[in-house]
């Protein structure tokens, strides 16, 4: 049976302490459906289990078995017309996981290459029918979490904190409780990875009834900064022909989101810091302070504390933004999302039509194998267009944007089994290789200097592995 109950999350970093109650294990994460791909993604926690069998049924279900021999089995079925009636068995045996294919018609492959028998690494993609899975051999996982979590469960997260990743989890949790204190948060993430989606999210936690104000500091002339934010009076300046509230008071009683803070003027930050600490404000041609009552939540793509330490951005400032500061990692730190994720965006890009859509292997491999350098918002842009070309929803490989299809390593595309004859170092040498020729676009010069090796040790590499750069 699935269990989709509340999951105990633990603590985190990134501002957020740790909690003991969290073990480390293995987790197989369901990605991808290509028929269904709005059935969302599976978290499987492998931390009771020692052995999955993956299989076909009429529905997705995951069911723990007690075997005979003692062992904790995991049972999982696929409703997919690709999967063989008892297609895989994953193995735990001294601490290493090993998938086995136990005699299906279509095969299984790992990392592109099909196998009867092979490694699981972390970061192994997994092919079986036209599902993908995902690998994680260390996941911090919470003392009760569920055995099995389908991301359909948290349907009813707020836009913008959809995870299957336990520490992830844990990170958004604190910061919706941290909202109702009014305490600053500061978000930090590289362009696209969803901080503004979350400044909303804080928002609404925190309950207050106020409007929530997004300004990019990055947008804001230098000349007109406290005007813009502070507001005005008639008559203040040349063109001030009327009362101007400005983005400060325009958000008291809500939340202020100041985005891209670290692009906000060094000449204005005094005064900001002034409207933070005393909750007033005082308009451009104005001697008298207005009380607000505002939460501010800011956000960052850059480094903050090295502009403080260059003396860029004041350290007072800083101190008062970041009552607690949340990363949001990159898209590519986070695959096995990918399959949480993608429901939320096809519904976005494609309406009530997104039940239809459908993905051949090869475009939900190069998905699950893209870098996504700009992040979810190219995630989303990306799942746009491919809809708009693919014939009704079915999207293939050459309906998705040609820098994500274009053929990179060969680990997109299976080889004479050359993971059969590897083991241990090579397994991890031919995962960074892949990594880097797919993130360097093949260039094996920049590739040797990035592994500290010579570019003729890494020709060898290649032609062992497989590979084609």
């Amino acid at each position: 049976m699935n269990e989709t109950s509340t999951q105990t999350r633990s603590g985190t970093d990134d501002g957020f302490e740790r909690s003991p109650s969290s073990t480390t294990c293995a987790a197989f994460y369901l990605c991808v459906e290509c028929a269904r791909p709005l059935a969302g993604g599976v978290r499987y926690s492998l931390d009771r289990i020692d052995e999955i069998v993956i299989g076909r049924g009429s529905e997705r279900a995951a069911e723990p078995i007690s075997a005979p021999t003692g062992k904790r089995l995991l049972r999982v079925s696929l409703p997919d017309r690709r999967v063989s009636s008892l297609h895989a068995r994953v193995r735990r045996s001294d601490g290493v996981w090993t998938i086995e294919d136990t005699g299906s018609k279509n095969g299984v492959r790992v990392d592109g290459e099909r196998v009867e028998r092979a490694a699981l690494n972390d970061g192994s993609l997994i092919e079986i029918g036209s599902v993908l899975f995902f690998f994680r051999s260390a996941v911090a996982m919470p003392v009760g979490a569920p055995l099995v979590l389908e991301s359909t469960a948290l349907d009813e997260a707020p836009l913008g904190t959809t995870t299957l990743i336990p520490s992830l989890a844990s990170r958004f949790e604190r910061a919706l409780k941290l909202a109702t204190a009014r305490v600053p948060i500061m978000l930090l993430g590289e362009s696209g990875t969803g901080k503004e989606l979350l400044a909303r999210a804080l928002h609404a936690a925190s309950g207050r009834t106020g409007p929530f104000v997004a300004v990019n500091c990055g947008a804001l002339p230098a000349t007109l900064i406290e005007s813009e934010l502070f507001g005005f009076r008639k008559g203040a300046f040349s063109g001030a022909s009327e009362d101007r509230v400005g983005y400060v008071r325009s958000s008291d009683g809500g939340s202020l989101f100041l985005d891209e803070i670290g692009d906000f003027a060094l000449s204005a930050q005094a005064s900001l810091l002034r409207v933070l600490q005393e909750q007033e404000v005082t308009p451009v041609g104005s001697t008298r302070p207005l009380s607000v009552n505002l939460n501010v939540i800011s956000a960052t793509h850059g480094d903050l504390e090295r502009l403080v330490e260059r003396g860029e951005f004041r350290a007072d400032l800083f101190a008062r933004l970041s009552g607690a500061i949340l990363r949001l990692p990159p898209l590519r730190e986070r695959p096995e999302d990918l399959g949480a994720l993608l429901p939320l965006v096809l519904r976005s890009v494609a309406g009530a039509a997104a039940g239809g859509v459908t993905l051949g292997m090869p475009a939900a491999r190069a998905l699950l194998r893209y870098r996504w350098p700009l992040n979810v918002r190219e995630f989303e842009k990306s799942m746009a267009a491919a809809f708009a070309v693919a014939p009704g929803g079915a999207i293939e490989l050459e309906h998705l944007p040609e820098k994500i299809a274009v053929k990179r390593a060969a680990a997109s595309e299976p080889g004479a089994d050359v993971m059969s004859r590897l083991t241990g170092q090579d397994l991890k040498n031919r995962a960074r290789l892949v990594e880097l020729l797919e993130e360097l676009g093949g260039n094996v010069s920049a590739v040797a200097r990035r592994m500290g090796k010579g570019r003729t040790q890494i020709q060898r590499w290649i032609k062992r592995y497989g590979l084609d750069s």
